[in-house]
């Protein structure tokens, strides 16, 4: 047996990051210097790499850097047909994939001309107050992740823990209707994969009952505790007309006074039949559009998802129980071959809006272009703005926040 040796030549640049430094140390200051965080480091919230230009422990600039996921989520759309798509629609923001398929659907349905049908036909009806519970359900499991990990940044440890308990309720919730625990491709096209298991009305009541005392000991424990108001309030101001010109969507938006949410200015689904709030910051602990008060929009949005829900349990099990005819699927097209159009749809997920803009030709049923507009990569462009002057320290605080997931910014 022989062995062979090989020699690598170096090459001046060939492991040099995708996309260099916007500074250089000409482009510095007396006292400056150039320090990176990430895009391994754990408080980036994923791989995300993040420029910083200190003087001493206060930030100059701060530059993003992104493409280090490699979603390729468009190109992976383009080649394969509007159904096989959707559990790469999960893989986009994975902590709230049901959120995610339910716009991604409801835009293929609205280009095919089912939407309506599936308003009024009473198994229509049942289907799309499914949808509405098992996404709030989601909705509730993301922002646990949110506010658990923003408190594990500030320094916390306790109440991650108390967010992740309660979240894996959530997750054997979905998982037992799904069969996944994070991917659950359970949303199709025209229909759901399956019913909602016998019992699982019931068992959900009993974790909403559960949850209500847990959240309130969450609240007391974080949003009002004075080491953690202290690390969040004043920190990270994103004053309104700013949030606005970068496009921020979700929390990010509505912390800084904006009540603005699709589940209510576009009214699509049932959600124009339901009775919830859209939370706000209004600077009770500090400056509006600051840390603080995004973080108290999620907690407070947790309260209006359990509202949902309890009220999609009451349509579930009342006007719209489960019967034996009832069939899932039965309104899912065989073909789907929307006609040749261009078409935008967008919906309310955890972090903001996502969006999908299709087109399709009219001849086959794979679409000839799909793009994607993620809420994560609107509200972390702003980063820079709202970091300068602050303290390296607190450029945590802010990211956590801020709430990315890298999945759906680098499509």
């Amino acid at each position: 047996m022989t062995t062979q040796t090989i020699q690598y030549e170096y090459q001046p640049g060939l492991f040099q990051a995708s996309e260099p430094n916007k500074y250089t140390p000409d482009d510095l200051g007396n006292g400056e210097m150039i320090l990176n965080m990430g895009p391994q480091h754990p408080s980036t919230h994923g791989v995300l790499r993040l420029e910083i230009v200190t003087d001493g422990e206060i930030i100059v600039d701060v530059v993003p850097h992104l493409g280090y996921l490699h979603r390729c989520f468009e190109k992976h759309a383009e080649s394969m047909p509007y159904n096989q798509t959707l559990p790469f629609v999960d893989r986009l923001d994975y902590v709230a994939a049901m959120n995610n398929e339910h716009v991604f659907c409801m835009g293929v349905e609205r280009m095919l001309g089912i939407d309506k049908e599936l308003l009024t036909r009473p198994d229509g009806r049942r289907i799309e107050y499914i949808r509405v519970l098992v996404a709030e359900l989601n909705r509730l499991a993301s922002h646990f992740v949110a506010i658990g990990t923003y408190a594990l940044d500030i320094g916390a440890y306790t109440p991650f823990l108390w967010m992740m308990r309660d979240r894996e309720h959530l997750q054997r919730l979905l998982e037992w209707v799904s069969g996944a625990r994070m991917l659950y491709n359970y949303i199709w096209i025209g229909g759901l994969y399956y019913d909602l298991p016998v019992g699982f009305e019931e068992r959900c009541q009993e974790f909403l009952t559960y949850l209500k005392p847990k959240l309130l000991e969450m609240q007391q424990l974080v949003t009002e505790n004075k080491i953690f108001v202290k690390r969040t309030a004043n920190v990270g101001v994103l004053p309104l007309p700013v949030a606005i010109s970068y496009g921020c969507t979700g929390p990010v938006l509505r912390g800084s006074g904006l009540r603005y949410d699709l589940r209510r200015v576009d009214g699509y689904s049932v959600y124009p039949e339901l009775d919830f709030d859209i939370p706000i910051g209004e600077g009770k602990m500090g400056t509006p559009g600051d840390c603080w008060d995004r973080n108290y929009v999620r907690v407070l949005e947790c309260w209006e998802s359990v509202k949902i829900a309890e009220q999609c349990l009451t349509q579930l099990t009342g006007d719209l129980k489960r019967t034996r005819d009832f069939d899932p699927q039965a309104m899912a097209p065989k073909k789907i071959r929307p006609k040749a159009q261009e078409f935008y749809v967008r919906g309310e997920i955890p972090k903001g809006e996502l969006g999908f803009f299709f087109r399709a030709d009219g001849r086959a049923d794979i679409p000839f272009r799909c793009r994607a507009r993620s809420c994560s990569y609107h509200n972390l462009s702003v980063i820079s703005e709202i970091s300068k002057g602050a303290m390296i320290a607190d450029l945590v605080a802010i990211i956590g926040s801020i709430d990315v997931v890298m999945g759906e910014v680098d499509r």
